[in-house]
């Protein structure tokens, strides 16, 4: 059987932390060509290599960033040992890593998110916000348990992944309270010409938009497009224009943000999807999350929602 060695794996760690060998070394009070054959035995060891050069910062490789994780745990585990020893216990919740897909409305992740944090027995929640080819690739190396996001994991990617639909809920258009009124008659004809502020053309929602307003030949004055559907919001906030967001949030944006709703969009579905490496998934904290995904989508809500 091949052991692991802990020292070698402590100097990686450390290494990683700091960024580079000079800083590293000297926290670990070692010459910094010690430190550099011990990780070389831990890449022979392991079969990998663990860091790249950029600039005058390591940086770790995808084999890296899955042994950091492990490290982490191992390390954070030892630390716990020695604090109960002494008499100091500490609670350790279970973690939960969940990949969020930046095109996910930021109101209906934290509906969906919070039941973990709740008592009695909440989990310790590391949420990562980026673009859904990169949550992939982390989901392929375990870095995380789960990936929220509005499409499924198309036929293109290279990654054994399973995609559950959580639910789906309607698109509302909404905007500060003077424009609210004046577009809110003859909504959705009175939308052509008007100040519209909109997701970028790389999103779902964007796509599903265009091909409802071609269809019935609306013509808004489009003045602002964004990935962030938190910022689109607090433009939209400002009068800069109408913008659209989820029918299943329309009390939460109305109230948090201060604007009126124009109209329910007919026709528009948006979907939301656990995208995971296991065909059924069993992970405690990730089963809360997608119970709460459906119990929130499922709920009665008003007209258009």
């Amino acid at each position: 059987m091949d052991w692991l060695n802990y020292h070698h794996l402590l100097y990686f760690w450390t290494v990683a932390r700091e960024g580079s060998l000079s800083r590293a070394s000297s926290a670990l009070h070692l010459a910094p060509s010690t430190v550099s054959k011990q990780i070389r035995q831990l890449e022979e060891g392991l079969g990998h290599a663990l860091f790249s050069r950029e600039g005058r910062r390591l940086r770790p490789t995808d084999s890296g960033r899955l042994v950091l994780g492990y490290a982490e745990e191992i390390f954070g585990l030892g630390r716990e040992l020695q604090a109960t020893l002494k008499g100091r216990p500490v609670g350790r919740p279970p973690r939960v890593s969940v990949g969020l897909a930046d095109v996910v409305p930021k109101l209906v992740a934290q509906r969906v998110l919070e039941v973990v944090l709740r008592p009695p027995g909440p989990f310790r929640l590391v949420c990562r916000e980026d673009k859904p080819e990169r949550l992939l690739a982390e989901l392929a190396l375990h870095n995380l348990d789960v990936i929220l996001s509005d499409e499924p994991a198309g036929p293109r990617v290279r990654v054994r992944a399973f995609s559950h639909l959580l639910g789906e809920y309607g698109v509302t258009i909404f905007g500060a309270p003077a424009l609210a009124r004046r577009y809110r008659e003859g909504f959705p004809a009175s939308l052509s010409g008007a100040p519209l502020i909109l997701p970028t053309e790389n999103t779902v929602l964007r796509r599903s938009l265009d091909q409802w307003m071609d269809s019935r030949s609306i013509r808004p004055s489009v003045i602002g497009e964004f990935e962030d559907s938190a910022l689109l919001m607090e433009f939209g906030q400002r009068g800069a224009g109408l913008f659209p967001a989820s029918s299943l949030i329309a009390a939460e944006v109305e109230r948090k943000y201060r604007v009126g709703t124009v109209g329910a969009v007919p026709g528009i579905r948006e979907r939301l999807y656990a995208v995971s490496v296991q065909r059924r998934i069993d992970n405690p904290a990730v089963v809360a999350i997608c119970d709460a995904a459906k119990a929130l989508m499922e709920r009665p809500r008003r007209p258009g929602r």
